[in-house]
Protein backbone atom coordinates (compact mmCIF):
# COMPACT_ATOMS: atom_id res chain seq x y z
CA UNK A 1 0.00 0.00 0.00
CA UNK A 2 1.34 3.43 -0.97
CA UNK A 3 1.29 6.65 0.97
CA UNK A 4 -0.35 9.52 -0.88
CA UNK A 5 0.32 12.81 0.85
CA UNK A 6 0.20 16.38 -0.33
CA UNK A 7 3.39 18.35 -0.91
CA UNK A 8 2.94 22.12 -1.05
CA UNK A 9 5.35 24.78 -2.28
CA UNK A 10 3.85 28.10 -1.22
CA UNK A 11 4.27 31.56 -2.65
CA UNK A 12 7.19 31.04 -4.99
CA UNK A 13 7.90 34.66 -5.95
CA UNK A 14 8.62 35.90 -9.48
CA UNK A 15 8.83 39.17 -11.38
CA UNK A 16 7.11 38.34 -14.67
CA UNK A 17 5.44 40.03 -17.62
CA UNK A 18 1.97 38.49 -17.82
CA UNK A 19 -1.05 40.60 -18.64
CA UNK A 20 -3.12 42.14 -21.39
CA UNK A 21 -2.04 45.74 -20.99
CA UNK A 22 1.11 47.09 -22.69
CA UNK A 23 2.51 48.41 -19.39
CA UNK A 24 2.12 44.97 -17.78
CA UNK A 25 4.10 43.39 -20.58
CA UNK A 26 6.71 46.18 -20.48
CA UNK A 27 7.16 46.72 -16.72
CA UNK A 28 6.08 43.38 -15.30
CA UNK A 29 4.60 42.68 -11.90
CA UNK A 30 5.07 40.51 -8.85
CA UNK A 31 3.53 37.05 -9.05
CA UNK A 32 3.30 34.24 -6.53
CA UNK A 33 2.82 30.60 -7.46
CA UNK A 34 1.68 27.92 -5.05
CA UNK A 35 1.89 24.34 -6.22
CA UNK A 36 0.43 21.33 -4.42
CA UNK A 37 0.74 17.75 -5.58
CA UNK A 38 0.20 14.18 -4.44
CA UNK A 39 2.20 11.11 -5.32
CA UNK A 40 3.03 7.79 -3.70
CA UNK A 41 5.82 8.88 -1.42
CA UNK A 42 6.10 5.65 0.53
CA UNK A 43 9.37 4.52 -1.13
CA UNK A 44 11.00 7.90 -0.48
CA UNK A 45 9.60 8.21 3.04
CA UNK A 46 10.73 4.73 4.09
CA UNK A 47 14.20 4.99 2.57
CA UNK A 48 14.90 8.70 3.16
CA UNK A 49 16.28 8.68 -0.40
CA UNK A 50 15.90 11.88 -2.46
CA UNK A 51 16.24 9.94 -5.71
CA UNK A 52 12.89 8.26 -4.89
CA UNK A 53 11.17 11.57 -4.17
CA UNK A 54 10.14 14.56 -6.25
CA UNK A 55 12.90 17.10 -5.75
CA UNK A 56 11.39 20.48 -4.78
CA UNK A 57 14.19 22.34 -6.52
CA UNK A 58 13.28 20.68 -9.84
CA UNK A 59 9.64 21.73 -9.38
CA UNK A 60 10.81 25.30 -8.69
CA UNK A 61 12.90 25.34 -11.88
CA UNK A 62 9.94 24.09 -13.94
CA UNK A 63 7.71 26.83 -12.53
CA UNK A 64 10.40 29.47 -13.03
CA UNK A 65 10.82 28.48 -16.71
CA UNK A 66 7.09 28.83 -17.29
CA UNK A 67 6.99 32.20 -15.52
CA UNK A 68 9.66 33.49 -17.94
CA UNK A 69 7.27 33.17 -20.90
CA UNK A 70 4.79 36.07 -20.99
CA UNK A 71 1.10 35.25 -21.32
CA UNK A 72 -1.94 37.46 -21.64
CA UNK A 73 -3.97 35.36 -19.19
CA UNK A 74 -3.21 33.86 -15.79
CA UNK A 75 -5.28 30.90 -16.98
CA UNK A 76 -2.65 30.20 -19.62
CA UNK A 77 0.19 30.48 -17.10
CA UNK A 78 -1.53 28.04 -14.72
CA UNK A 79 -2.25 25.57 -17.54
CA UNK A 80 1.36 25.66 -18.76
CA UNK A 81 2.74 25.13 -15.25
CA UNK A 82 0.36 22.22 -14.61
CA UNK A 83 1.25 20.59 -17.92
CA UNK A 84 5.00 20.99 -17.49
CA UNK A 85 4.97 19.60 -13.93
CA UNK A 86 2.77 16.64 -14.91
CA UNK A 87 4.96 15.93 -17.95
CA UNK A 88 8.13 15.94 -15.83
CA UNK A 89 6.55 13.87 -13.04
CA UNK A 90 3.87 11.51 -14.37
CA UNK A 91 3.86 9.85 -10.94
CA UNK A 92 1.85 12.82 -9.63
CA UNK A 93 -1.69 11.55 -9.18
CA UNK A 94 -3.22 14.98 -8.65
CA UNK A 95 -2.17 18.54 -8.15
CA UNK A 96 -3.25 22.14 -7.90
CA UNK A 97 -1.55 25.32 -9.05
CA UNK A 98 -2.44 28.86 -8.03
CA UNK A 99 -0.98 31.87 -9.83
CA UNK A 100 -1.41 35.23 -8.06
CA UNK A 101 -0.84 38.63 -9.66
CA UNK A 102 -0.25 41.41 -7.14
CA UNK A 103 -1.94 44.81 -7.57
CA UNK A 104 -3.68 44.04 -10.86
CA UNK A 105 -4.47 47.17 -12.91
CA UNK A 106 -8.25 47.23 -12.46
CA UNK A 107 -8.80 50.95 -12.09
CA UNK A 108 -9.20 50.71 -8.33
CA UNK A 109 -7.70 49.12 -5.24
CA UNK A 110 -7.27 45.35 -5.44
CA UNK A 111 -4.57 43.46 -3.57
CA UNK A 112 -4.33 40.61 -6.06
CA UNK A 113 -6.04 38.45 -8.65
CA UNK A 114 -5.51 34.74 -8.95
CA UNK A 115 -6.31 31.60 -10.88
CA UNK A 116 -6.36 28.15 -9.31
CA UNK A 117 -6.33 25.05 -11.49
CA UNK A 118 -6.51 21.39 -10.52
CA UNK A 119 -4.58 18.85 -12.56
Amino acid sequence: MGIDAMVKLEKMKFHSFHGCLPEERRDGNTFYVTLEYEYDMKPAAESDDLSLAIDYSVIYKIVARQMEHPSLLLENVALRIAGAVKEAFPCICKGRVTVVKMNPPLGGPCENSSVTMDF
